[in-house]
């Protein structure tokens, strides 16, 4: 188990009770556990700024299902980019709505031009690109 380095944090009252009231809302064991968590996700976020490091996102896209050709669309975009997707899940939330998650692997720079190739693709009604890391750096 890596050694444990204790240091303290100065901040406003208001602001502890609010980090304290959020640390309770998510189920935090304690104020620790919470901020390493803050840590990693910052950690993470510096990770995806170097457009060569090597990532992990996930790509949900929600579009009508019955607009002419657009599935067959999405489905070519997909396999021109076959070296970076892992999976992909298909969900059809309704008679008109499809969900899909599309789990890719690659440089950043590379995850972020597929996303926009699919979410920005006539058609879809909404699209996110949620950001993570392959675990490899962080403890």
């Amino acid at each position: 188990m890596p050694k444990l380095e204790r240091f303290g944090v100065s901040m406003e009252e208001e602001l502890l009770e609010r980090f304290d009231a959020l640390i309770e809302s998510r189920g935090y064991a304690s104020r620790s556990e919470a901020i390493r968590d803050l840590v990693r996700k910052e950690l993470v976020s510096d990770e995806w700024s170097d457009p060569k490091a090597e990532v992990v996102g996930t790509i949900t896209i929600v579009y009508e299902h019955h607009q002419h050709e657009l599935a067959n669309t999405l489905a070519d975009l997909q396999h021109q980019h076959h070296g970076a997707i892992l999976c992909s899940t298909h969900v059809h939330l309704d008679e008109h709505n499809c969900l899909e998650v599309v789990i890719a692997r690659g440089s950043s720079a590379r995850l972020r031009a597929i996303a926009n190739a699919l979410i920005s693709t006539r058609g879809v009604k909404h699209g996110q690109l949620v950001s993570t890391t392959t675990g490899v750096g962080l403890v």
